[in-house]
C-alpha cells in the first residue's frame, strides 16, 4: 500500500469517535515498534518527521525506513512533518514525498501565522499534500525549542474560523493544556491526590467544545499529548536514570478528546521513554551485553508494547484501518 493523505483518514476518525496516533520517528527500532503494533491492531497511523529527526537520521533514511515499514505491512499510513518552521522546510518534505506536512506559525502574529500557512497551504494542495496549521502556543521542549509557560498561551475559539476560512488549511492544533516533552508541569501546578501522586491540571474541554462548534467536523489535533508512562519513568529510574516529577497528560482526558473533534493525537516522549526503558532495563540485567540488536530489541518491545495500549485505551483506532 503507497502512503496516503489524511483527509479521509480524518473523516472517519471525526464520524467514528477515536483518533489516530501519530508517532514520531527517529529510527528503525521507533518506525519496527510502531508498525508492528498498528498492524497486529489493524489501526491506520501516521508517522512523523519532526525537524530534530531530520538532522538526526537525514531526510533519505528516514523516507526508506518508512517506505520499508508499508513493504512489511500493508496498513494506511501517513508520513508527516512535525512542526515545521518555514516554508522551505515543508517544501522541501512536500518535493520528498511527505503526504501530510504542518507549518507551525505560533510563534508569529495572528496575520503573520496566516500568510504563512496560507503560502505553504496554496504549494502543498497543488502537489496534493495537507497542510496542519496551529493557532495557540504550547509550553515545553519541542527539538530543544522551549516555551516557558508563561510564555504559553491557549487558543482562542474567536479566531479559528478565520484562520481556518483565509489559509485553507486541513487540519488545526489547538493549545487546550497539553505541553511538550517529558516534564509538562512542575509540582507546583498539580494537586496530589489520597496516595500523595501528582494530578495535572484538567485539560480546557470547554475551549475544544467551542472550536468544535464553531468548525463542525473539521478535525482538530492535540500536541504535546504523550501521558509520560509511570511504568516506563519507574524502569528508567530504578536503572540509573533521573527523570523526578516527570508527569504527562493522564490518559482518560486524551480518550475524551478523542472521542470529541479531535482527529490526531501525537506521541512522542512516551516512544523515547520506552526505548530508553528497555535499554536501561537491558543493560542492568546483563551487564557482560554489547550487541546492540540485543538491548534494542528490547527498546523496540517497549515501544511496540506502548503503541498496542495507547491504540487499545487511548486512541480507539483498533480494528479502524
Amino acid at each position: 500500500m503507497p502512503l496516503i493523505g489524511t483527509t479521509e483518514m480524518f473523516k472517519k476518525a471525526y464520524e467514528g469517535h477515536y483518533a489516530i496516533g501519530a508517532f514520531n520517528i527517529n529510527n528503525m527500532e521507533i518506525v519496527q515498534g510502531v508498525t508492528q503494533a498498528a498492524a497486529e491492531l489493524n489501526s491506520p497511523i501516521i508517522l512523523q518527521a519532526s525537524a530534530g529527526a531530520r538532522k538526526y537520521a537525514k531526510p533519505p533514511y528516514l523516507k526508506h525506513l518508512v517506505e520499508a515499514a508499508l513493504e512489511d505491512h500493508d496498513l494506511p499510513i501517513a508520513l508527516h512533518l512535525d512542526h515545521g518552521a518555514d516554508f522551505e522546510t515543508c517544501k522541501d518534505c512536500i518535493d520528498g514525498g511527505f503526504t501530510s506536512v504542518m507549518i507551525d506559525g505560533s510563534k508569529h502574529s495572528f496575520e503573520d501565522n496566516i500568510a504563512l500557512t496560507k503560502k505553504v497551504v496554496e504549494y502543498a494542495h497543488a502537489h496534493g499534500v495537507v497542510v496542519e496549521g496551529e493557532l495557540g502556543q504550547l509550553a515545553g521542549i519541542e527539538d530543544d525549542v522551549k516555551v516557558a509557560a508563561h510564555e504559553a498561551h491557549y487558543t482562542r475559539p474567536e479566531e479559528v474560523e478565520e484562520f481556518v476560512s483565509r489559509t485553507g488549511v486541513d487540519s488545526l492544533a489547538i493549545a487546550i493544556g497539553t505541553s511538550h516533552g517529558a516534564f509538562k508541569f512542575t509540582p507546583e501546578q498539580c494537586t496530589r491526590n489520597a496516595d500523595g501522586v501528582l494530578v495535572p491540571p484538567t485539560l480546557r474541554f470547554d475551549i475544544l467544545e467551542e472550536v468544535s462548534k464553531r468548525l463542525p467536523g473539521f478535525p482538530i489535533v492535540l500536541h504535546g499529548a504523550s501521558s509520560v508512562v509511570p511504568e516506563y519513568v519507574k524502569i528508567i529510574n530504578e536503572n540509573g536514570g533521573n527523570l523526578a516529577d516527570a508527569i504527562g497528560i493522564p490518559e482518560d482526558q486524551l480518550r475524551k478528546a478523542a472521542s470529541m473533534a479531535v482527529c490526531k493525537i501525537n506521541i512522542d516522549s512516551d516512544l523515547r521513554l520506552g526505548l530508553t526503558a528497555g535499554i536501561r532495563q537491558h543493560m542492568a540485567q546483563h551487564p557482560e551485553h554489547f550487541d546492540p540488536r540485543q538491548y534494542l530489541a528490547d527498546g523496540r518491545q517497549f515501544v511496540h508494547d506502548i503503541v498496542a495500549h495507547k491504540i487499545k485505551c487511548v486512541l480507539g483506532s483498533e480494528g479502524k484501518a
